[in-house]
């Protein structure tokens, strides 16, 4: 019986795998240190330029209300263009437009009711309660129009029985503070649309690089329970899609509305073009991922190229993003997927079980998403990839 035991482990032997654990362990901890330092360092960079923003801003478009227009104190003017400063990219034109709006039907609204129920508590309450309504049932939701709607009514309502004009004030500085809050971020101080971008691309990109290489060394050392905490990473992405969508909005306004940015347009609409390609690759490599923890599960064999192929989808994610960085032909990232189509094809014919063939075809539909991403037809990718895994 006791010549059937396994031989304990030599010390040395436990010191070296302790060592080798430590060290991936800190390798790992390293990598996701330094992509919050970026994140946190890429925040404070945005902060600091949408504060810069909003303080010129103000200052300019009290100067104008007040040294141009003659108000003593002008307070909507930099409350107008600090709010449409700080409207969510991609919305400021549309934030704008709603304030003028909002404004506008809390002028008509308040100026009709307070002819015929005078002034007083419960008529501050109709007039307020009826522009609110109004603005809902105009726009279906809540947002600048509302806001401004019901913020309009109530100064009227409370502030015209002792101050007259009230309603031409509101309406000139609530439309020269939109104006110069526009003009501060089309012209002044505009984004750099492919800066914002890359930015927003970054922490999506390290993320599928970064699990999938962890689903390779999950599928190499047969770690199923490293797999699924691969994709429950990945299954954790939304956020990070949902910022780039947002981001991809402030860059296509800010090419519209800035003279500046204007040669940016095409730049744009090509990584437009490439994004909507990135979400559904997104949504492959949690297929991946999730194929692979079944497999192990399961306990099936999986071929060294799939593994391999699944490290060079890593490869070429990243390759494209330093491609779309530089603007220019997105050869290196074909050639990579190019890659990644023989490996599956070696693969296949080295025999696959069930789950195996599902991360193939995940592997297969993703090299084609990444052709399109670079510009290719669809039929021109699909027959690129299905040539070069030449089953």
């Amino acid at each position: 019986m006791a010549a059937d035991r396994s031989p304990l482990p030599r010390p040395e032997e436990v010191v070296e795998q302790a060592r080798e654990l430590a060290t991936q362990a800190a390798r790992r901890g390293g990598t996701a240190g330094r992509l919050r330092l970026r994140l946190r360092l890429r925040q404070v960079e945005i902060i600091l330029v949408i504060a810069a923003q909003c303080g010129l801003a103000a200052t300019l478009a009290w100067g104008l209300a007040h040294e141009v227009a003659g108000r003593p104190a002008p307070v909507f003017a930099p409350s107008a263009a600090v709010g449409t400063i700080v409207a969510a990219l991609g919305q400021r034109a549309r934030r704008t437009a709603e304030l003028m709006l909002g404004v506008g039907l809390g002028l008509l609204i308040s100026d009709f009711l307070l002819r015929y129920v005078g002034f007083g508590a419960w008529q501050i309450g109709v007039v307020v309660a009826l522009a609110i309504a109004v603005a809902l049932l105009m726009t279906g939701h809540s947002g600048a129009l509302v806001a401004q709607a019901g913020s309009t009514a109530v100064l009227l309502a409370t502030l015209s029985p002792v101050q007259g004009n009230l309603e031409w004030e509101r309406i000139v500085e609530a439309a020269s503070g939109a104006v110069v809050g526009l003009a501060v971020v089309a012209l002044l101080v505009p984004i750099d649309p492919m800066r914002t971008l890359q930015r927003a691309a970054a922490p999506l990109t390290e993320t599928l690089t970064s699990q999938l290489r962890e689903v390779a060394h999950a599928l190499r050392e047969r770690d199923a329970d490293r797999a699924v905490r691969a994709l429950d990473r990945l299954r954790g992405m939304d956020g990070d899609l949902s910022r780039l969508h947002e981001a991809l909005g402030g860059a296509e306004e800010v090419t519209m509305i800035s003279p500046v940015r204007w040669q940016r347009r095409r730049d744009v609409a090509r990584y437009q073009h490439g994004i909507q390609y990135m979400d559904r690759v997104a949504l492959e490599c949690r297929g991946i991922a999730r194929w692979a923890a079944t497999s192990l599960q399961y306990d099936e064999p999986v071929p060294e190229e799939l593994i391999a192929a699944v490290e060079r989808l890593a490869e070429t994610i990243e390759v494209l993003q330093r491609e779309a960085r530089k603007a220019g032909p997105a050869e290196q990232t074909r050639n990579a997927v190019l890659d990644i189509a023989r490996l599956v094809g070696q693969a296949c014919r080295k025999g696959l079980k069930s789950y195996g063939s599902a991360m193939v075809v995940q592997l297969r539909t993703a090299a084609s998403d990444l052709l399109r991403a670079t510009g290719y037809e669809p039929e021109t990718g699909n027959r690129m990839v299905r040539e070069a895994v030449n089953l």
